[in-house]
């Protein structure tokens, strides 16, 4: 299996240079390369196959940046290519701008060529850079690629990327958990509880529809905007990093609680369109939580159960199993089961339901 850890990296001014001297090459050659086969097959009706060596005599700059990063650019670009033939729905692949505020570049392990000592990284064509290692990386991994990015904030990030052999047992499941998708909450859980997710997006919107206003009024290409695109990027990032803290203490504490959790698979970006919802499904981040909920359990030999978007969860009484049709209406929050005269909070009855449905799933 793979795992890869992200750490902030802090370069001086020349491995800056160096940095965006790379980034411009791996766009150059991924841009170049594509144009070649487009013209290459309007003119034959053939596929080019192309290398970044065939344009370095053409172009004696790019020998001064990673050769395994032109690589990796061309397999990123080959692997967009033949998606696109093999599948139209993918889309063609499209140029890198050179307006983008996010780059990055990927460049592999090979013959000692990447080393990890005493809080620094050494990097191709880079040297020894200064890096903030939160964890403690097992002698048993094995070490297999790393990508360099900066993002719209003008921070520099390494993605490192281990190989390692999966011992994991898997868990006979005992405790079951439901959780069904709360649009304000993240979730309400089976056991009653649920996340009282802070909405950080929503308390920032303020502040940061201001400082889009002072950006949109600015002169493009100035410093002063520059110098506020950049506030405006750092608010967003802010944001994004409360959430994501946030969704990783939660899925913490679900996987540690439990052995099994069900969940429903739902499409997010078809329910933001439709129920005109975009701002605060995009928020609670419920696709982004899943994603981690997932991981975390798998890791340690447990598992996720998704059920089926169509199964009707607030429909059915979670006691006798009556079906109550007048639940479609989303007004309806509380509700008394006409059979077993049971009172039903619709959320906390419709993750029992999720809870019971999964784990005929899991143990089937």
């Amino acid at each position: 299996m793979n795992k890869a850890y992200k750490c902030r990296i802090y370069p001086n001014s020349e491995q800056k240079t160096m940095f965006a001297k790379t980034f411009g090459c791996v766009r150059f050659i991924y841009n170049r390369m594509l144009f070649d086969k487009i013209e290459y097959y309007n003119e034959y009706q053939k596929k080019l196959k192309n290398t970044p060596a065939q344009y370095k005599s053409e172009f004696e700059w790019l020998k001064e940046v990673d050769s395994l990063a032109l690589a990796n650019a061309q397999l990123n670009l080959q692997n967009a290519y033949n998606n696109f033939f093999r599948d139209k729905k993918v889309g063609f692949p499209k140029y890198k701008s050179k307006k983008c505020n996010k780059h990055s570049y990927t460049t592999n392990f090979v013959n000692g060529n990447i080393i990890i000592q005493d809080g620094m990284i050494k990097l191709p064509k880079v040297g020894f850079v200064k890096m903030k290692q939160h964890r403690t990386i097992p002698e048993s991994y094995k070490l297999k690629s790393v990508t360099v990015s900066k993002n719209a904030s003008g921070k520099y990030y390494v993605s490192i990327l281990f190989e390692y052999e999966n011992q994991v047992q898997k868990t006979e499941p005992q405790k079951f958990l439901g959780l069904d998708f709360s649009m304000h909450e993240l979730y309400v859980a089976s056991d009653g509880t649920s996340a009282n997710y802070p909405r950080f997006y929503r308390q920032a919107l303020k502040k940061l529809e201001r400082e889009q206003r002072r950006l949109s009024k600015m002169e493009k290409g100035s410093n002063n905007r520059n110098k506020q695109r950049v506030k405006v990027a750092r608010l967003h990032e802010k944001v994004a990093n409360q959430r994501k803290d946030f969704l990783h203490k939660q899925s913490r504490q679900i996987t540690n609680a439990y052995d099994c959790v069900c969940i429903e698979d739902l499409n997010m970006k078809a329910m933001s369109q439709a129920m005109n919802f975009g701002k605060s499904v995009a928020d609670n981040g419920w696709g982004m939580f899943t994603t981690f909920l997932q991981y975390k359990l798998e890791e340690i030999g447990k598992q996720l159960v998704r059920i089926d978007k169509f199964f009707a969860s607030s429909q059915f009484c979670s006691v006798c199993g009556y079906q109550n049709s007048e639940t479609k209406d989303l007004s309806v929050r509380e509700w008394i089961c006409p059979c077993c005269q049971t009172h039903h909070n619709r959320d906390i009855n419709a993750a029992v339901n999720i809870r019971n449905e999964g784990m005929r799933i899991a143990l089937a």
